[in-house]
């Protein structure tokens, strides 16, 4: 039949029908978009965006839940994601260095868009050692696609990559988007962007630029012998993040944990291999003032963490000085809250008590007192399972309300790197 003679409604069903292949082909070249939805990674392909059923973008608690699998995978690290970048949205190409605490022999990172308006387009995702980045950099894909959509609200965790993860190492984790950028702004640490409509991540010469901020990624879980003994996280603020450290040292009290964990390993079987740092500077327990409060993301940054088995809270001293929450009961209850949470995900929950803050202005005899009170609580027990004493540790001997000169980074608050160092050798792995 010629398409002369071609009856109406036959020309109106092809016209249909070629609109509808037309709309489910991935382009190529610039405008290629390959992927599918990434199921519970809350990724979406491009096809998939464009058509019928986009999905909305879920709630900043919701998302996959990599701590539930029980399939040996474990957190090596972690970023907690605090905000939106201001002004992100641009293409561009970010090297995110991160420092492993255990090793394995596959890879699976997160990629997160939890404070985006709108979708983040991940066009290209790629893992390396930094001691040979050229010799060991791979592709990334999420179900399968090297390019995907994340929604508003969303994450997406990539498919497992037979890779020898190092423990104690550097790694860079690359990846090349545009759109909205959700970020942890202090990593105490030098990662590296550029910008541009081109993926530079095998390009050494292109790094010009540094940052130290991480982007995009919140996560990197390994798979491998070590990894069935699971993950510690570390829920806390600046002092856990390690303001006040050598940048670019790995000298976080996390850090000292780490690393006495991984020498201890043969004498403690069964405690857990790595560490996970949720710090953010200037978290509160109750109130969020710089991220979501503690209370709101204990799921996501803590119990939601592949392989966790055990949480250290390091939480309270931004709502006693930031004219929030002085109420000794209030942040009890929360504390034990965390622990009732633990306890149904079958997670022990330490905490530590508050650190000393005399010196600041902001430190004052209110602030002082409710410190104490809620410190002496923590001691007599009934609020976490196990305490890391953080105030005895690092307060000065005849001034129990100053931190220790040798372990004071100069700004009364934040220990130095001989004050991490103790608080990290403080801790009995038998607690963890």
């Amino acid at each position: 039949m010629s398409t002369r003679t071609r009856p109406a409604w036959l020309a109106a069903v092809t016209v249909l029908v070629v609109a509808v292949l037309c709309a489910v082909v991935v382009p190529s070249g610039a405008e290629a978009a390959a992927g599918v939805g990434a199921g519970a990674s809350m990724g979406r392909g491009f096809d998939s965006v464009a058509g019928a059923d986009p999905g909305a973008g879920p709630s900043p608690e919701a998302g996959p839940d990599p701590g539930t699998e029980g399939d040996g995978w474990a957190g090596t690290w972690y970023s907690a994601p605090v905000e939106a970048e201001p002004g992100g949205g641009a293409a561009r190409t970010v090297r995110n260095v991160v420092h492993t605490t255990m090793g394995g022999s596959r890879a699976r990172i997160t990629v997160s868009n939890l404070f985006g308006t709108a979708p983040l387009d991940l066009r290209h995702a790629t893992l390396a050692t930094a001691a040979a980045p050229a010799r060991t950099m791979r592709t990334l894909t999420f179900h399968g696609h090297a390019r995907i959509s994340v929604l508003p609200g969303g994450q997406a965790v990539s498919d497992p990559l037979t890779f020898e993860v190092p423990a104690a190492a550097d790694l860079y984790v690359s990846v090349y988007a545009a759109g909205p950028v959700t970020w942890h702004p202090q990593a105490l640490g030098t990662s590296y962007e550029v910008p541009g409509e081109t993926d530079r991540a095998a390009d050494p010469g292109a790094f010009a630029g540094t940052t130290g901020a991480w982007r995009y990624v919140t996560a990197l879980d390994v798979q491998g012998p070590e990894s069935a003994d699971g993950s510690v996280v570390v829920l806390g603020d600046s002092i856990t993040e390690g303001v006040g450290s050598t940048p670019g040292a790995d000298r976080r009290w996390t850090d000292v944990l780490a690393e006495r964990l991984r020498n201890l390993r043969e004498r403690a079987a069964g405690a857990p291999r790595a560490v996970l740092n949720a710090g953010i500077g200037g978290n509160g327990l109750l109130a969020g003032r710089s991220g979501p409060s503690g209370l709101d993301r204990f799921q996501r940054d803590a119990l939601g963490r592949a392989g966790v088995r055990t949480v250290i809270v390091e939480l309270g001293i931004n709502d006693l000085l930031s004219d929030g929450e002085r109420n000794a009961d209030a942040l009890l209850a929360g504390m034990r809250d965390l622990v009732r949470r633990g306890h149904a995900r079958g997670v022990r929950v330490l905490g530590t008590t508050l650190a000393p803050c005399g010196g600041l202005r902001a430190c004052t005899a209110e602030v002082e007192a409710v410190r104490e009170t809620v410190n002496a609580a923590i001691r007599r027990g009934g609020v976490y399972e196990g305490v890391i004493d953080m105030d005895r540790t690092l307060r000065a001997p005849d001034s129990p309300r100053e931190l220790s000169p040798p372990y004071d980074s100069g700004d009364h608050l934040h220990p130095s790197d001989a004050g991490y160092r103790a608080v990290g050798a403080a801790i009995d792995p038998g607690t963890l």
